[in-house]
């Protein structure tokens, strides 16, 4: 990231508007101050570039507790909430929902929520879920097993990640955050007091941080010289929602084939967010093969345990890798979510890990700002690396582990983790401790993942 005093060019012409503005492509030419005030240099206290799930996220946190955001993303939320533009579901650890109650994002969530009540793991080498004999090697997750220290919270809640996007957005527009989109960031340069991001329109902003959340292809890691470290699977997500014959009763279930992974997630009104792991080119075949053949693939890998499984909307498929970041940190710039960390959908535990992120990160960034510190100082930003290095790595080598050890036929491997599983399933503490670690409530957490207002 090159050296450069913050750049007021493109700015000082523009107006100032104190209400939420939507930036459309015809609006291009104004950009409000959001930091009044002849004495300050900035347009606003962080730039976060991305305003997916944790950008958005991080953006309520920073301005409910008294700082101000300017969220720039290349598609406006009303692309991003429609059923074509995502077709995954997420597994919502407890601990991040309660950062959304505590975000007054809940009440828009809520409708769209399905608890999560039991998780059944699964090893095994049948076609379909339900087929052949009962499975040797098995775990249960049972929400009822940590009630009395979940306050009732089930393992976690399934929310389909438009209606997710689409909560975020009226909580975000309700905050009165300011939103540039359609807008890509083309460039970012930090100066020994804040850092200047230029737009691929040629707009400038200033502020005294920019985060970099807006994916694995992120600008803003890239403009600061952090490189990353990973691999590609050489595999594909496929996933569909489907409508069930009979009720999920709040179930997960996640059974492994030699071939990888396949998950049959609940949702609302006895749906389920189907996701299995295919080669990159059966993939693309089950992605454009005509329904009637793709139905006979889903009932052949299904199974019939829920009844017959009736295909609603598109077939989506995702490249499945990982990446990580080298640093989560640079000069005047922090990374969050996938720019910073992308793992393997196996366990759920990509989109709560940037979570997790987003309230270390804001935490971070309010008790400095109320200690007069300058927020994009090297120092308050290694606070911030501190806190979520660790978890971050050892949690992106875990899924990579088990990746590896799930997604094959090895008859010793087959073995190990069988034992394993059987070993967990018999000892209630180690239970107890892979749900509270699922649910995100184990570790150093932050206030908001506790609930509680920043």
């Amino acid at each position: 990231m090159r050296t450069a005093e913050p750049d007021r060019k493109g700015i000082m012409d523009h107006s100032v508007q104190k209400s939420a503005i939507w930036t459309t492509a015809a609006e291009r030419g104004r950009i409000p101050a959001m930091t009044e005030g002849p004495s300050s240099p900035f347009d606003a206290d962080v730039i976060i570039a991305g305003a997916g799930i944790a950008g958005a996220t991080l953006a309520l946190a920073l301005a409910k507790a008294g700082l101000t955001p300017i969220l720039v993303d290349p598609v406006v939320f009303d692309a991003q909430i429609a059923p074509s533009f995502d077709g995954r579901a997420s597994a919502i650890a407890y601990a991040a929902f309660r950062q959304w109650r505590a975000l007054d994002a809940a009440p828009m969530l809520t409708p769209h929520l399905q608890r999560i009540e039991q998780i059944l793991v699964t090893d095994g080498r049948s076609p379909g879920a339900a087929a052949g004999p009962p499975a040797a090697f098995f775990l249960r997750f049972d929400s009822a097993e940590i009630a009395d220290r979940s306050d009732g919270e089930p393992l976690g809640y399934m929310l389909e990640n438009r209606h997710i996007r689409a909560g975020l957005a009226q909580a975000v527009q309700a905050a009165g955050i300011q939103v540039l989109a359609p807008a890509r960031v083309a460039r970012a340069e930090a100066g020994p007091r804040g850092v200047s991001v230029t737009l691929a329109d040629g707009r400038v902003l200033t502020a005294p941080l920019v985060v970099g959340a807006e994916g694995r292809g992120s600008v803003i890691r890239e403009a600061a010289g952090i490189g990353v470290i990973g691999w590609d699977y050489r595999q594909v997500g496929v996933v569909a929602t489907v409508k069930l014959e009979r009720p999920h009763e709040g179930v997960a279930h996640e059974f492994f084939l030699p071939s990888g992974p396949f998950a049959i997630l609940p949702l609302t009104q006895d749906r389920a967010s189907l996701v299995w792991t295919e080669s990159v080119a059966r993939g693309a075949a089950l992605k454009t093969a005509r329904p009637e053949v793709f139905h006979a693939h889903l009932q052949r890998r299904f199974g019939e345990f829920l009844g017959a499984a009736t295909r609603e909307g598109p077939v989506f498929t995702y490249p499945l890798s990982l990446q990580l970041a080298e640093r989560l940190t640079a000069p005047r710039v922090a990374l969050l979510g996938d720019a910073a960390h992308g793992v393997h959908p196996i366990a759920g535990q990509g989109l709560n890990l940037g979570l997790k992120g987003a309230a270390a990160l804001a935490q971070t960034l309010v008790e400095a700002a109320r200690l007069g510190e300058d927020i994009g100082s090297e120092g308050v930003l290694e606070r911030y690396a501190a806190w979520r290095r660790f978890d971050t790595a050892t949690l992106t080598a875990g899924m990579d582990l088990f990746v590896r050890l799930f997604s094959n036929d090895n008859p010793l491997l087959r073995l190990a983790r069988g034992a394993g599983m059987a070993a967990v399933n018999r000892i209630a503490p180690a239970r107890t401790f892979f749900m509270q670690e699922a649910g995100g409530a184990v570790g150093d957490l932050p206030r908001l993942l506790r609930g509680e207002a920043l």
